[in-house]
């Protein structure tokens, strides 16, 4: 128990002592960098989150998130976008032109960059096409309605809190969005079709001069737009070239910066919250638990159980997806698989639901939702469904090549009767004659029979069993079958 202990406590440490690695030795300074980089998914979340806290922590005055992305999962893209919104210092995206970036920021990157207060672009560099998409059977596929509903409105609700034009964060969503560029007494705007005619209309009676320029959007097509562009339309503040370009631009004189980096722990978290080792320790999690549960004592079997599942819900938990239903489910679990196996004959209700409710507990345990509402959130829910499937499909296969290997190895020869009662050796069948004169026969249970145990009849003490029921000691039981060795029974109060 100890060694458990120790275990889960190290496995703690090393995910957690992460959160100060990035905290540089002068005092607050005066900008943090965040780099987002590759796919948005559940494991950069965690890393934005701990940059952010220790940004918040050394007291920085901006936040910089140089984003380099195509985009990624949708829950996490809604995740960091939240994170972003909530820091109490100025937020800034960043989309570089370097040779190791992609010098683009689409699809979940253009929601991440409309969180933050305000934008800047690298020339050469592009934003938008921000549609959730799914994986289809037959490749990439648009999300239904419902899903692009809302994302669009939490674009709408990003660019109205930062002040971005609401129009250009719609039609980055929504396909069926027209944008067109408008010029009201010199200034330029981009709008939606819809609001075209209002505008115009608004504009005449103010006795404003109106003239409509060139469709930018049309229908069908995603919005995504260049560097000259989004400075062009008022929805970046700048195009840096350079990091220092961009201090220089903020008016910031060569400032006190940090970097966060991704450590050890980041990387320990996204290796294990993978799909592949997921199902891996699932496996074998309920394989040892499995072993001890079915074994005297507590050993080996148990510890490795509990650290397995202790990484695995500790893991998820910093992702934001455990809490204590997950915890609370896996623990009703545990406990109607150990009644079920040592206080209920059989394997009947209590085992069945305790292994539905563990199952339960991993499957949560690996989203941030109970039901889907959304489509890309059922897809998630199915990828789940496989992870924790093939994980429970494969500790079976995995407990049946351990039972049938317990024999050959040695540690596990406590759990297998090694001896057998072979004729040579002087063991015989109860001769059928004595085993016929007992049938029909009333007596009196001396144990508890679930559903074996001993009985007494006429003086004689034997080994019998009933066919699945419990019965109490000191009831009275009548033999209703016998063959050989085996002496099948029933309470004498019922029909037989």
């Amino acid at each position: 128990m100890k060694r458990t202990v120790f275990f889960i406590l190290l496995f703690t440490i090393l995910l957690t002592m992460g959160s100060y690695s990035d905290k540089s030795d002068s005092a607050s300074p005066e900008v943090y960098i965040i780099p987002i980089n590759g796919d948005i998914d559940r494991s950069l979340t965690v890393f934005i989150r701990r940059s952010i806290d220790a940004a918040e922590t050394e007291d920085a005055s901006i936040i910089i998130f140089e984003i380099n992305t195509f985009g990624g999962r949708v829950d996490s893209a809604l995740q960091i976008a939240t994170l972003i919104g909530s820091a109490d210092a100025e937020t800034i995206a960043y989309i570089p032109a370097l040779p190791e970036s992609t010098g683009v920021s689409w699809s979940a990157g253009a929601l991440i960059s409309f969180s933050c207060s305000s934008i800047y672009m690298a020339p050469g560099t592009s934003m938008g096409a921000a549609a959730p998409v799914y994986q289809g059977a037959e490749g990439m596929e648009m999300a239904e309605e419902k899903t692009v509903s809302a994302v669009r409105a939490q674009m709408a609700a990003l660019a109205e809190k930062n002040g971005y034009p609401k129009a250009a964060a719609l039609a980055m969503v929504d396909s069926d969005i027209v944008l067109v560029e408008v010029e009201i007494d010199g200034e330029l705007q981009l709008v939606s079709g819809d609001e075209l005619e209002l505008l115009e209309e608004e504009a005449l009676d103010a006795g404003s001069t109106f003239k409509k320029g060139r469709t930018i959007s049309a229908e069908g097509k995603l919005l995504t737009l260049t560097a000259n562009e989004m400075l062009k339309y008022g929805i970046s503040s700048g195009a840096p070239s350079t990091r220092e370009d961009l201090f220089e631009l903020l008016e910031l004189n060569n400032p006190d910066t940090t970097e966060a980096e991704s450590t050890t722990p980041d990387r320990l978290i996204a290796l294990i919250t993978g799909n592949a080792l997921t199902t891996i320790l699932i496996m074998l999690g309920l394989g040892a638990l499995y072993m001890e549960i079915t074994s005297p004592g507590f050993g080996i079997p148990g510890t490795l159980a509990i650290t397995i599942f202790a990484v695995i819900f500790i893991s998820n938990g910093m992702l934001g997806y455990v809490g204590s239903l997950e915890i609370l489910l896996f623990a009703v679990g545990i406990v109607l698989l150990i009644v079920e196996i040592f206080l209920i004959p059989g394997f009947g209700a209590a085992g069945i639901s305790g292994i539905l409710l563990i199952a339960a507990s991993l499957l949560l345990s690996q989203q941030g939702f109970i039901l889907p509402e959304f489509e890309w959130q059922a897809e998630l829910l199915k990828r789940n469904l496989l992870i924790v499937g093939t994980g429970i499909f494969g500790s079976i296969i995995l407990m049946a090549i351990l039972i049938q290997l317990f024999p050959r190895v040695g540690m596990f020869n406590r759990l297998i009767l090694q001896t057998s009662q072979d004729q040579d050796d002087g063991y015989s069948l109860q001769d059928p004659e004595i085993t016929a004169s007992r049938l029909g026969k009333s007596g009196k249970a001396i144990t508890t029979l679930r559903p074996s145990g001993k009985a007494v009849f006429d003086g004689e003490t034997i080994v019998v069993e009933t066919d699945g029921e419990y019965v109490e000691a000191d009831t009275e039981v009548k033999i209703i079958a016998a063959d050989s060795n085996r002496i099948i029974v029933k309470k004498l109060t019922e029909e037989v």
